[in-house]
C-alpha cells in the first residue's frame, strides 16, 4: 500500500522540515511548499492526500488557497489541517466548508499531534 501523501504549505522552513521529518518516522511521504501559489502548483503534479496549512503565509493567506482548492471538485475534498499561531481566533465551524478538517494551536502542539490528527483522518 501506497503511503498517504501530504503536502506541507508553510513559510518557516525550519518548522516545515520538522513536520517532514516527523511525518517521515510515521510513514508519511510529504512535499513542502512555502507559499499559496507554489502549493496550487505542487497539488497540481502532486495530489496529495492531505494539506498541513499555515494560515499566515508569505504572499497570498491561506484563506486565499482554501478558496482556490473549493472551486474545483477534485481538490475541494482534500482534508486540510490549519498549524497555526492564530488558532485561538479560528473556528473550525466556520472553515469546514473549505475543507478544514482540524485546527492545530502551533504554541502549544506537541511533535507527534500532527501525526494523531492525520491517522484519525487516514486510519
Amino acid at each position: 500500500m501506497k503511503p498517504f501523501s501530504i503536502l506541507i504549505v508553510e513559510d518557516d522552513v525550519w518548522l516545515a522540515e520538522q513536520y517532514s521529518r516527523v511525518l517521515s518516522i510515521a510513514g508519511y511521504e510529504s512535499r513542502i511548499t512555502l507559499d499559496a501559489a507554489a502549493a496550487i502548483r505542487a497539488i497540481d503534479d502532486y495530489c496529495p492526500d492531505a494539506i498541513v496549512l499555515d494560515v499566515l503565509l508569505t504572499g497570498d493567506t491561506a484563506f486565499a488557497l482554501l478558496h482556490e482548492l473549493q472551486l474545483y471538485t477534485d481538490t475541494g475534498s482534500i482534508p486540510v489541517i490549519l498549524c497555526t499561531n492564530l488558532a485561538g481566533e479560528l473556528s473550525i465551524d466556520n472553515l469546514k466548508s473549505y475543507g478544514v478538517d482540524q485546527i492545530i494551536d502551533k504554541t502549544t502542539m506537541k511533535p507527534d499531534d500532527l501525526v494523531k490528527v492525520l491517522d484519525g483522518i487516514f486510519l
